[in-house]
């Protein structure tokens, strides 16, 4: 069994090599190195210590995908099986529908889809298409995504395909760390459902909106294409890996960024900013007084 200053050291070394801002890492590196000196993390049981070694390390780098877990589901810790999460994450997918929960017809032939998580674009096509194809006949859309806790960005590129005309939008670039490469998003070009390119659409966020969700939401808004309803979103920009560093124990290390074609930046750290800012229990009720109102 590892010690803690053992799972703080292989933490360490993961963001040290992977960490988006390697002058960041450093940084980080050096201020959890000076805790370990001083003993802070001795004693401390597995869910204790990932917390207060996540609140030190967004002390130094307020990065919210920055962060140690615990999970009662013992990991592999042989290297062969490390893969950053991805197959954990598509399991967790397959049993939450693809991240759809549910789809509706509201008064004035509204449609309504409640996301919770952005799924792949390989396993989520189908799943995406269904859901659009239950509201293409819908006089307007509400994207509600105040539960969504994140995703694939891939997944979020083939959601906002669905709101534009075409396959010749470019919406967003992410830049890797690890290959120094960036990547360019762009509409898809086949769809599974007809496109939602010529109606309204609301999309409704939270403060517990993240991750995939907000790239949806923000790429949404920042094109001109959806009003945003709601709360400020949380601000986590960053495509994530997760790696166990002990058996119950994961750091989740941020690789990439996301740079929106339209506003040359994202949203880490300040949120999706809504057009309308209203408490999050009263997005629904005030995206559809706008709509019905129109």
């Amino acid at each position: 069994m590892l010690t803690n200053e053992q799972v703080v050291e292989h933490a360490l070394e993961r963001i040290t090599a992977g960490y988006v801002f390697p002058e960041k890492a450093a940084v980080v590196d050096a201020a959890i190195r000076g805790r370990l000196a001083a003993g802070a993390y001795e004693g401390l049981d597995g869910p204790a210590l990932c917390a207060t070694v996540t609140a030190h390390l967004q002390e130094v780098c307020p990065d919210k995908h920055l962060r140690l877990l615990w999970t009662d589901e013992p990991q592999s810790l042989e290297p062969v099986d490390d893969d950053g999460g991805e197959a954990a994450f598509l399991a967790l997918l397959r049993a939450e529908n693809q991240g759809i929960r549910r789809v509706e017809h509201l008064e004035g032939s509204v449609g309504l889809i409640d996301v919770r998580r952005i799924a792949t674009a390989a396993e989520g096509a189908s799943a995406i298409g269904a859901a659009m194809q239950l509201v293409a006949h819908s006089s307007a859309l509400v994207l509600d995504l105040r539960a969504c806790l994140g995703g694939s960005p891939e997944g979020a590129a083939m959601w906002c395909s669905y709101f534009f005309r075409d396959d010749q939008v470019h919406l967003n670039d992410i830049y890797d760390r690890s290959t120094d490469t960036t990547r360019q998003f762009w509409t898809v070009a086949h769809l599974p459902a007809p496109r939602y390119a010529d109606r309204p659409v609301y999309v409704l966020t939270s403060e517990a909106t993240f991750s995939g969700g907000e790239d949806v939401a923000y790429t949404l808004q920042a094109h001109g294409r959806a009003v945003v309803v709601g709360g400020t979103t949380r601000g986590g920009a960053h495509p994530t890996a997760r790696h166990p560093v002990a058996e119950h124990v994961l750091v989740t290390v941020p690789t990439a960024r996301a740079v929106n074609t339209v506003t040359g930046t994202n949203w880490e750290g300040v949120g999706v900013v809504p057009d309308v800012q209203v408490p999050a229990e009263r997005a629904l009720e005030e995206a559809l007084k706008a709509l019905l109102s129109d």
